[in-house]
């Protein structure tokens, strides 16, 4: 089985690149799998090469979905599996309307037609996003909840959805998009995220570094870790396309907890020299496209079909722990 993995040099993309890399088999489409070949692409080019490096079956192709070598190559690789991460962030994406639509969307467009010409449909998981909803006062929702996006992001990430929807209807491609919780703690430096400051907040004062937080206390957030969104990914890959029917999309689980119940818990984890390291700094532009987020959202849907978040805050903040000790 041959796979393509886009934005392999990002955390979620590494993460899936090493444990594809790692397995001799993994599960697709329902039916156990041999891993032959995985053509990993970024266009940061050493992040890329050194995560192929030492892992014979990780073939590194620097470039961005819309150079014609790289869609080229994965034509001619024929892939069983395209799992699609590549992606400018929400706020790089709110920043730059010309960057956000050409990597978000036309890049998507871009890869979906490389899979029309193609001999045989892969399975293709779309990397989508919460921040496709909105709703009044950070509240509640449910998976049937209908898209309505208050950011470039959020839109670019649903005009994704629908394009991966209709060819799978077109028999293009077998796909499932995945609206993936904000995820944290992020390893790494802080990025262009409007939901950066969900792993800063964390991340920097558990390695003694300050902090800001650019939103209130009792902001929700609906969250998940990155192993859970390795979970979710390879969870996607492993089911039958039956399962989905015709609504390709899936909002995948994740705890609902308020800004302030993340800082007291890593108070409570850490000690409260740590939590003081954080520094309120209101930030309109933040505040205004994530407090149009669900503070929670209900999936039914696809907790019967495997999906389980993680167990609370705390399991957040350990796996970062845990992480932190085996880097060091």
């Amino acid at each position: 089985m041959r796979i393509v993995v886009t934005g392999a040099a990002g955390f979620i993309g590494r993460m899936v690149v090493e444990a594809l890399a790692s397995a001799d088999t993994v599960i697709l489409d329902g039916a156990t799998r041999r891993v032959s070949a995985i053509l990993a692409i970024d266009i940061a080019a050493e992040p890329l090469a050194q995560l192929a490096e030492g892992r014979a079956r990780v073939h590194p192709l620097a470039g961005g979905l819309l150079d014609t070598p790289v869609l080229d190559r994965i034509i001619s690789d024929a892939p069983d599996l395209v799992i699609h991460l590549a992606a400018v962030v929400s706020g790089q994406a709110e920043a730059d309307w010309d960057l956000g639509m050409s990597v978000n969307l036309q890049g998507t467009l871009a890869l979906i037609e490389a899979c029309r010409r193609m001999a045989r449909p892969p399975v293709f998981i779309f990397s989508s996003s919460v921040a496709v909803f909105s709703c009044a006062a950070n509240d509640t929702i449910t998976e049937d909840t209908l898209p309505a996006p208050r950011s470039s992001y959020g839109t670019q990430k649903l005009m994704g959805e629908l394009l991966v929807r209709d060819a799978t209807r077109r028999g293009i491609i077998r796909g499932r998009s995945l609206r993936f919780p904000t995820i944290s703690i992020r390893p790494g430096a802080p990025n262009r995220a409007a939901s950066s400051f969900a792993s800063g907040i964390l991340r920097e004062p558990l390695a003694g570094l300050p902090a800001t937080l650019p939103v209130g206390r009792d902001l929700r957030l609906h969250l998940a870790s990155p192993d859970k969104a390795l979970e979710y990914t390879l969870r996607a890959c492993a089911l039958e396309q039956a399962a989905l029917g015709a609504d390709t999309t899936l909002t995948l689980p994740g705890i609902a907890v308020t800004v302030g119940g993340m800082i007291d818990t890593l108070a409570r984890i850490a000690g409260d020299d740590v939590a003081a390291r954080i520094t309120p700094e209101p930030d309109r532009a933040i505040e205004t496209i994530v407090t149009s987020w669900p503070g929670e959202i209900l999936c039914p849907r696809a907790r019967a079909l495997g999906f389980e978040p993680n167990t609370g805050i705390a399991a957040l903040i350990e796996e970062h722990r845990r992480r932190m000790e085996r880097a060091a």
